[in-house]
């Protein structure tokens, strides 16, 4: 199924709400992030990314999610300053999601992506082209570094 999620609202870290139209002409990676889990050291790997391609339009889009083994506790300074401090993340966090069972935006949306379903664990990853398609789902064990993800956005890119 194809989702388009332009039109969707979320809050930012300064729980101001935007849409993601606001990131139209950008590549986007989405990922529910958490703190305290097996999968964390991915934030290095996603600002890897995020400082690759950010000059040609890439944006890795935090949402910090405590729905999986209470991975994500803290309150939002608390988590931005562990992750600018632990993996010099500066990539772009919003407030804390939903992504299982009575989900928030976007993952009442991107979970519709195929294969459709909440969301399994943190570090689930959405790769957004450049009209706010998700076109593309990735596990959580799929490295964001991993070839069949930078392929992914470098097509996306080109």
């Amino acid at each position: 199924m194809s989702v388009n999620i332009s039109k969707v609202e979320v809050f930012s870290f300064k729980n101001q709400k935007i849409t993601f139209d606001h990131y139209k002409g950008n590549v986007l990676l989405i990922v529910n992030v958490a703190s305290k889990c097996g999968f964390t050291k991915q934030y290095k790997a996603l600002q890897y990314l995020q400082d690759k391609y950010e000059s040609k339009g890439f944006k890795v889009l935090g949402f910090p999610c405590n729905d999986f083994g209470n991975q994500e506790p803290g309150q939002l300074e608390e988590i931005k300053e562990f992750c600018s401090t632990t993996y010099g993340v500066n990539f772009q966090l919003f407030q804390k999601v939903h992504a299982k069972g009575k989900t928030t935006e976007p993952f009442t949306t991107l979970n519709q992506v195929s294969p459709s379903g909440d969301v399994e664990w943190n570090f689930e990853k959405f790769l957004i082209n450049t009209e706010g398609d998700a076109v593309a789902r990735f596990k959580s064990s799929i490295e964001p570094d991993s070839p069949e993800v930078t392929q992914a956005i470098e097509k996306l890119l080109d």
